[in-house]
């Protein structure tokens, strides 16, 4: 059958067009393979040296390892949690020079000569920290998964009412601040206990700062 000359104009140039374009495919897929892959930017490691629990710990980390895999997976300190990994839940809180932070939000390249503690460094099992054992005596975990977050920052937090550092619920800044239970509730606001084992907690923290005048 004779075709118009227009259909047989549209097919011959759809067939030129399928083949280009088929050729440029493998071309691109060809020039792709060739091309040496690289290094993903930041890639680069350095050696950190920090005190930990006491002890110097040098260590050869990717740069863009955070604080808080730098010591659950090199150095094995698996009692700081990584939960949300957003620095939203708490339950990676360690000090870091006296300051508590969100392990997960801190490079670890960041802590060259830093002095970290962890829930390890606080006590053992036969001589718990005070605030362990508050956490303890008053039930202030379940299922434990935040408890390390929570007691690290639970320390934290009566330094800080002690050093006249102000939250958003104080409302004299010209006396010495209450250890009230507003405070303590608003500064531990940032470590989540999904079991709701909070008033225990904030019992338990009561207990230590009493303790500790």
């Amino acid at each position: 059958m004779n075709l118009p000359i227009e259909f047989q104009l549209r097919r011959r140039t759809l067939l030129i067009g399928t083949a280009a374009s088929a050729a440029a495919l493998r071309f691109a897929q060809t020039a792709q393979a060739q091309t040496p892959v690289s290094k993903p930017a930041g890639a680069e490691k350095s050696a950190v040296t920090m005190t930990v629990n006491g002890e110097t710990k040098t260590l050869e980390l990717d740069h863009r390892t955070t604080l808080l895999d730098a010591l659950r997976e090199h150095l094995k300190l698996t009692g700081t949690k990584k939960g949300c990994d957003h620095g939203q839940c708490g339950a990676c809180t360690v000090s870091v020079n006296g300051t508590r932070v969100n392990s997960c939000l801190s490079l670890a390249v960041m802590h060259e000569g830093d002095e970290v503690t962890t829930i390890e460094g606080l006590g053992t099992p036969d001589n718990l920290d005070p605030m362990q054992q508050a956490f303890v005596d008053h039930d202030g975990f379940q299922c434990g998964y935040c408890t390390p977050g929570q007691i690290c920052s639970a320390k934290a937090v009566i330094d800080e009412i002690r050093a006249g550092v102000p939250s958003h619920v104080t409302s004299d800044l010209t006396s010495p601040i209450e250890m009230s239970g507003p405070e303590i509730r608003e500064r531990m606001s940032g470590n989540i206990c999904r079991c709701g084992a909070y008033s225990n907690i904030v019992e338990a923290i009561t207990e230590v700062a009493g303790e500790q005048v």
